[in-house]
């Protein structure tokens, strides 16, 4: 029932591994910086040459940095990149304005860093993924192919598994996220206000998690409104509709809509 199976399609996923021998899928926060530490390949000290701040729009292509010679269009939905005519498909492009802390970083292929990003390592970031202005990037932190990490929003110790989307203002920490789309402002909180571990309370049975930070997991399908929260230690099944400004606390079983009405929450089958 709360095996990582259970929340998300794991195969061919460059992350699956990160799965097994998993009895519980909020376990895999508890090995989460390890797994980083052992499968992470840095590619970025060429760019930074020993500075945070990158100061000139660079393209890594093959293995190569370019610092010149290339033209970047960015009138269709993905950027485009060439250089003597041709088009560098996969090319990743690292903005001018970029920070990039350390040299334990690794870029993928076809992935967009955005001025003003801030990236602290050890963090992986997968294919044809966009890292947005003013993005905060913490460390501890997987980020799959295909996934967007929008303006003012601040990953810690967490996993977007892949076509992750979290576009705007959003704080994702100590979770675990499938195929989602977070709203506007969606803050999925990872501390108790009380000093204690988190303790998961389903169906009239206690789960001592061990972890004293634990976020959300959001299985595939999931769809949050603007402003919503979750307090820590959420856990949001398949398909799950968490609707604006509303607070998500516990166990939410697949296909659930979870809204306010009347000040009351309330859980509607769909």
């Amino acid at each position: 029932m709360f095996k990582p199976e259970d929340f998300f399609a794991l195969s061919e996923n460059p992350f699956e591994d990160l799965f097994n021998n998993t009895d519980y899928v909020w376990d895999v926060l508890k090995k989460l910086k390890e797994y980083i530490k052992g499968n992470i390949r840095p590619n970025v000290s060429d760019l930074r040459k020993g500075n945070s701040f990158i100061s000139k729009t660079l393209v890594i292509y093959n293995g190569n940095v370019f610092e010149s010679g290339f033209i970047i269009d960015t009138s269709g939905k993905k950027s485009v990149v060439k250089k003597d005519g041709k088009i560098l498909d996969g090319a990743s492009v690292i903005y001018a304005g970029s920070i990039l802390m350390d040299d334990e970083i690794s870029i993928g292929k076809g992935t967009i860093i955005e001025p003003g990003a801030l990236i602290k390592g050890q963090t992986i970031i997968g294919n044809d993924t966009e890292i947005r202005q003013g993005a905060y990037i913490r460390g501890g932190v997987l980020v799959g192919n295909d996934c967007i990490v929008g303006h003012t929003t601040e990953l810690k110790s967490c996993v977007m598994l892949g076509e992750s989307k979290a576009g705007h203002f959003a704080y994702i920490g100590d979770s675990i996220l499938g195929k989602v789309n977070l709203g506007a402002g969606t803050k999925l909180a990872n501390l108790k206000i009380v000093e204690s571990q988190v303790v998961l309370n389903i169906n009239g049975e206690k789960h001592e998690t061990g972890l004293r930070k634990f976020g959300a997991i959001l299985a595939d399908g999931v769809e949050t409104g603007c402003n919503s929260v979750t307090t820590p230690g959420t856990i949001l099944g398949r398909d799950v509709l968490l609707y604006p400004n509303t607070t998500a606390r516990g166990y939410y079983s697949p296909r659930t809509i979870v809204k306010l009405k009347q000040n009351q929450e309330l859980k509607d089958r769909r």
